[in-house]
This record gives structure tokens, sequence and C-alpha cells, in this order.
């Protein structure tokens, strides 16, 4: 596991830098998407959770999800175009599973890539390159450290 100014980044992961959500193939060909720990601790306590209905359509960099947090509500933007096959019902119940396990019980939606090639080119992986470019998105940020 990475770690970047106290944050957790998990090397066998895929990421959007830009929207702070991570990506993980799965075997079944659909990939697995949630909130990164430093999106998580920007956001704070996270109150409720809205996913995209199964069978729904999404667009890169368009919202899979909404999130709402005490002090704001917002989109999570999908890294890459396919279709919704699975949501996670659990965050209805619990919501709090985002913040406490973003990587494990906190995922939000799976998704059937229309082209997973291409899309993963578009994403960071690499132990280093990760690191590195998160650690330049909080330098940007003036973020000080989980």
């Amino acid at each position: 596991m990475g770690e970047v100014r106290g944050c957790e980044i998990p090397e066998h992961l895929y990421y959007d830098v830009d929207n702070n959500v991570w990506v993980r193939e799965e075997s079944d060909g659909t990939v697995t998407l949630g909130l990164t720990s430093y999106a998580l601790e920007l956001l704070g306590e996270v109150v409720s959770c809205t996913m995209r209905t199964p069978g729904r359509r999404v667009a890169r960099d368009k919202s899979c999800a909404t999130v709402e947090t005490r002090s704001w509500v917002g989109p999570v933007k999908a890294p890459l175009d396919g279709e919704i096959v699975e949501v996670n019902h659990q965050l209805a119940i619990n919501p709090e599973f985002i913040g406490q396990e973003p990587y494990g019980k906190g995922w939000l939606v799976r998704i059937r890539p229309d082209d997973w090639e291409s899309a993963r080119e578009q994403l960071v992986t690499g132990l280093e390159n990760v690191l590195g470019s998160f650690e330049a998105r909080m330098e940007y940020d003036g973020f000080a450290g989980c």
C-alpha cells in the first residue's frame, strides 16, 4: 500500500487523479469504482450516496453517483464510458462505509466499459506514477495531509 501525505493509495488500482476516483479491473470484464481516501479527506463525513441505476449508461467525466456530506453535495465522475451493471446497495444503509473502507466495502458502482483498453490508457497506475501524481495534485490543492 502506498501513501501520500498520510492518505492511503493502493498500488494495484487504476486512478483518475483529477476526479479522485479509483478503478479495479474485475475478472468478468467489469470494473469497480470508488472514491479515493484523498477525496474523502477533502469531503468530510459522507451522510448519503445515490448511485445511478443498473442498466444506465455513463460517459467519461459524467456522474455515476452523487455523494452528500455535511457541507457538500456533488457528483462522482466516471473515468470511462460504459454501462452500470451493479451498485453497492449497502451504502444506502451504511454510507459511512465510503469513508471507513473506501477501497473495500465503500465501493460505489460496477461498470461494463465500452472500451477498457482505451480507458485504461487514460488512468494512472503503478506505484511511482500514482504517488507522484497524487503528490502533485495535493501540492496544487494546498493539501497538508490526511
